[in-house]
């Protein structure tokens, strides 16, 4: 694992940071909440070990940060000596995914940190992004903003084709062999389907996502940020 310890407290990071790096992981230290945020924004830990009384910038803070304003969602354990339950439902509503109470044991942070990192591991989606239009292709559930939209087989393949391929053409002989293989359907199949897709994607929602290239092909743009005849 690579890990961020956000301590102030240098003896108890060192302390931490050895053992952890004595059973084959990777620390990163930092000892002030605004050096911590910007570490763990601009890099990707496996977890986070979060003190909450630090200099600069409360853990809570960096917490809430980290979450709303970075989006990240690296697994974050909060280490620290306030143990009331006011304390705990308050880290947890910033974003925290576990709350440890010092003292604690150099093992159980280890074992507890496993865990979160396989979690954040888990929870980390496969997903196309354009625009509005989200494409998850672990639960092959597509959404336009926050209106999901219900697609066949074909549409969906169609679909990944185009959205991985964004803002670039993909011609109709790429299309039709994603789909069908070598298989060919008959010369009308491929524009009924995108005109389902078309029906589905931008239709209800007054957009024009996917666009013709005629002789040529098709491709998705992102409609607020390309502006191209159909």
């Amino acid at each position: 694992m690579r890990v961020l310890i956000i301590e102030d407290n240098p003896d108890i990071a060192a302390n931490l940071g050895d053992y952890l790096e004595d059973h084959g992981h990777t620390v990163d230290f930092a000892g002030d909440g605004v050096t911590g945020l910007h570490l763990a924004v601009v890099n990707d830990f496996d977890c986070i070990v979060l003190d909450l009384a630090l200099p600069g910038m409360d853990g809570l803070e960096v917490c809430r940060k980290l979450r709303s304003e970075a989006g990240k969602d690296t697994p974050i354990l909060m280490l620290t000596a306030r143990d009331r339950l006011e304390d705990k439902l308050a880290g947890f509503e910033t974003g925290a995914d576990d709350y440890l109470v010092k003292p604690f044991e150099l093992q159980e942070v280890e074992a507890r940190l496993k865990v979160l990192a396989g979690r954040g591991r888990r929870r980390s989606p496969r997903e196309l992004k354009v625009g509005d239009l989200v494409y998850n292709l672990d639960t092959l559930s597509v959404r336009h903003g926050d209106k999901e939209i219900y697609l066949n087989p074909i549409g969906l393949k169609l679909l990944q084709c185009l959205m991985e391929a964004s803002p670039n053409v993909v011609s109709r002989a790429d299309l039709e062999m994603e789909v069908w293989g070598e298989e060919m359907p008959d010369s009308d199949s491929l524009r009924v389907h995108i005109h389902s897709l078309r029906s589905a994607i931008d239709k209800p929602f007054g957009t024009n996502m996917i666009q013709t290239r005629h002789g040529i092909g098709y491709r998705l743009v992102d409609p607020d940020a390309v502006s191209a005849p159909a």
